[in-house]
């Protein structure tokens, strides 16, 4: 009869749990978030975030991003990681360096970065190691 129900905990997956910030909108600062993250303002600063990252056409980031998957259809100035998958949209223009899972660059798009795929980068060091070892 009286029973105890537990609340339901939402996940970052949830619709509603994406932190936006809006065209016109300028941070400085670091920013750090559990949850997706769309960027249509100005970023002077570091972002870190669990979820998946977004810079809108109007957005620009300058500074370290830090994320599990990202799309960019705007600007982005430093450097990059991304876990997963980075899509580069035709209006991206990115500039700096990137470590990332995958690529994906649509026709158009500006990459003028250095850019490593985590799995090769893996298979790089371990080569090493192994060369290392047995010389």
């Amino acid at each position: 009869m009286f029973e105890k129900k537990t609340p339901k905990t939402k996940t970052n997956s949830d619709p509603g749990k994406t932190n936006r910030i809006v065209e016109g909108t300028v941070i400085t600062g670091d920013i750090t978030s559990k949850a997706d993250f769309r960027l249509d303002g100005k970023l002077e600063g570091n972002l870190q975030c669990e979820g998946k990252l977004v810079i809108g056409t109007t957005g620009t980031v300058s500074g370290d991003v830090k994320c599990k998957n990202a799309d960019i259809e705007g600007k982005f100035k430093g450097k990059m990681l991304v876990e997963e998958l980075l899509t580069l949209k035709s209006t991206a223009n990115v500039t700096g360096e990137v470590v990332t899972g995958t690529l994906s660059v649509e026709q158009g798009a500006e990459f003028t970065a250095t850019c490593a795929m985590k799995n090769a980068v893996k298979q790089i060091s371990n080569s090493k190691i192994n060369e290392q070892q047995a010389g």
